[in-house]
């Protein structure tokens, strides 16, 4: 005897084919969701951590600059006070400086050289006089050069020569001149450069 299943069984397997493959792409969905979510947070949680470390970072920088500002005003705060200590150093210095200038000038000056006129600006000293000869100007300029602690760069200005009557009516050749010079406000001291003052001729 035939028996015959009038069940629609290939439908039946196609239908079961299509649930198993409906859930298997739904589950695929679930998961790939799943992961997003997982890696969507992850990015989320190292985007708040560097936020908070940018932030904290921008805090010490301000912190740094303020610092740094400070230090800057404390250096000028220095250097404004090491200038007023300069100044009041080249103050108590220039007192005596005057007895030093004639005293040194007494000093150095050879015999038959007479001094008409110094004059003193600052640290450069402009000296006038008049002398026998040459040689005694040059005797001059080489003393204030190499025997004087007080004066330092010698420089012959004028040199010219003159005639005076001496009252029996004889006449005798002298040189007037004029020189300058640097005092210096500690004897052996390095001697500073005339910049702008040597660099133009005073008149006398």
């Amino acid at each position: 005897m035939i028996l015959l299943n009038l069940l629609p069984h290939r439908e039946t397997a196609r239908k079961k084919k299509r649930e198993q493959f409906v859930a298997a792409v739904v589950l695929a969905a679930l998961l790939g969701v799943g992961i997003s979510l997982l890696a969507f947070s992850s990015y989320q949680s190292a985007i708040h951590n560097q936020l908070a470390i940018n932030a904290m970072l921008d805090t010490e920088i301000l912190t740094l600059e303020k610092q740094i500002k400070d230090i800057k005003g404390l250096e000028s705060q220095i250097e404004a006070l090491q200038a007023r200590q300069r100044t009041v150093e080249d103050v108590q210095s220039d007192r005596n400086q005057s007895v030093h200038l004639l005293s040194e000038l007494a000093q150095q000056l050879p015999p038959g050289v007479l001094l008409t006129k110094v004059t003193q600006t600052e640290q450069l000293v402009l000296i006038s006089g008049t002398a026998q000869s040459n040689e005694q100007v040059s005797e001059l300029l080489r003393n204030l050069a190499s025997a004087s602690t007080w004066f330092s760069k010698p420089e012959l200005l004028e040199s010219a020569a003159t005639t005076m009557t001496l009252p029996t009516k004889e006449q005798r050749a002298l040189f007037n001149f004029s020189l300058r010079a640097v005092l210096m406000r500690e004897p052996g001291a390095a001697s500073t450069p005339l910049n702008a003052a040597s660099a133009a001729t005073p008149s006398i």
